[in-house]
């Protein structure tokens, strides 16, 4: 910030949470900037439907519409481009969600949100990013009334906006959008670095889990398309010669377990319905089952997702669980390394049973069929050891790019604060 140029002389704005403006910026009220716009679609006059989501008036896909009638859209109001929508319920439930956009496109919007439009004299553009400040800045959650803390027009009506001459709005919001542009797009490319960081991570897994870590050992056909070769001395095993289905009860005094499709098994990530009985405090839980170390679990509904993992703690899991245990020196480690990566993920998708993706399970009938590449013990610890280093490597990558992200965003906040408050003069 310290690059750009200051105004020439301030003025106290008289709004504690924005101090001094430029002495030639007028202080205005909202009645003074916006006016609000309750046009109803009656007799259908527009068809496409926006919606607010992180801070972007998006139109809506016409395939998340089912189920409404096109006489329900007459009730909805209409938008026209420049109007700034802010989504004005519900501020005590939710503190993080961003609560202001502005249109790019006309169309129809539900009439629970608030329609502001700009009066002459004020560049919708500017008033955005002016709006889009207080709303990083959660001034909003100060306003509002009722037992749910909705916002209305009247919040805005007497809401006081710092206001330069059209000019000078014109030329800052043509300054910001150029900077969020380029800001942007630097996010978006570091977004894709972290998805290639990734996308290697799980390359690595599966050429390491069906190839080994030997590129010159021998290797020989497996027989199975899906699979291809793998090397020479390793094996392939239906799940029932190396596990075995284990349905021993739980006690109320074990923790919890749940699997994530990101992370695997932990008592961190609990499922809604072991949360609720967590806080409930059931003392009967003998339809939960017992979980050991060295057990792979899976949710027999999220199995095709990645829903499995091994076990690393003493626990239980809930009854929508299967509990395979192995049946010889097998390190569970591998196995969940196996069964998370895409081509075992798809042979489990094929394995369960449902029509729809909401009724898939995969049953211990099921899974017992399925196959599983078998290296020895020594290489299935050093598989386990190599991905785990390797994937150090890649998560700190990882971090990296996410916090270069957080940065970008925090600057581009500043940014907009600084220049729709006069703390820079971009002109």
């Amino acid at each position: 910030m310290a690059a750009y140029e200051k105004y020439p002389s301030y003025k106290d704005s008289g709004i504690e949470f924005i101090g001094d403006v430029p002495s030639d910026w007028n202080v205005e009220p909202g009645r003074q900037c916006v006016r609000e716009n309750r046009d109803k679609n009656t007799g259908m006059k527009e068809n496409t439907v926006l919606s607010l989501s992180y801070g972007q008036v998006i139109v809506k896909d016409e395939d998340k519409l089912t189920g409404l009638v096109p006489e329900s859209f007459e009730t909805y109001q209409i938008v026209k481009q420049g109007d700034i929508i802010i989504r004005g319920m519900d501020l005590q439930n939710d503190v993080t969600s961003l609560r202001t956009g502005r249109a790019k496109d006309q169309g129809i919007i539900s009439s629970a949100y608030i329609n502001l439009r700009p009066l002459a004299g004020i560049d919708p553009i500017f008033l955005h990013y002016l709006l889009h400040s207080y709303d990083e800045k959660k001034v909003f959650y100060s306003l509002g009334s009722g037992l749910r803390q909705n916002l209305s027009y009247l919040d805005f009506k007497y809401l006081r906006l710092p206001v330069p001459a059209p000019e000078e709005q014109r030329a800052i919001a043509s300054f910001l959008d150029k900077k969020c542009e380029k800001i942007g797009e630097a996010v978006r490319i570091k977004e894709a670095q972290i998805a290639l960081l990734r996308e290697r991570r799980q390359i690595l897994i599966q050429e390491a889990v069906t190839r080994g870590l030997n590129p010159y050992t021998p290797m020989k056909d497996s027989g199975i398309d899906w699979i291809g070769q793998i090397p020479a001395h390793w094996d392939i095993r239906r799940n029932f010669v190396l596990f075995r289905e284990m349905k021993v009860s739980g006690s109320v005094d074990l923790p919890v377990l749940s699997v994530s499709i990101h992370s695997g098994v932990s008592s961190e990530e609990l499922s809604d319905e072991d949360n609720i009985r967590s806080i409930i405090k059931i003392a009967d839980r003998t339809s939960y089952k017992e979980v050991l170390k060295g057990d792979i679990a899976y949710n027999m509904m999220r199995a095709w997702q990645g829903g499995i993992g091994a076990v690393s703690v003493h626990g239980m899991v809930s009854p929508a669980y299967v509990v395979a245990r192995p049946t010889d020196n097998f390190l569970a480690d591998f196995f969940e390394l196996m069964y998370r990566s895409p081509l075992f993920i798809k042979q489990m998708d094929s394995g369960s049973k449902g029509i729809t993706d909401f009724r898939k399970r995969l049953y211990w009938d099921d899974f017992r069929d399925l196959l599983t590449i078998l290296p020895p013990i020594s290489e299935q610890n050093e598989i386990v050891a190599h991905v785990e280093m390797q994937s150090a490597k890649i998560e700190t990558a990882v971090t990296l790019k996410q916090d270069q992200i957080t940065a970008l965003k925090e600057y581009k906040t500043s940014l907009i604060n600084a220049a729709v408050t006069g703390k820079i003069k971009v002109i």
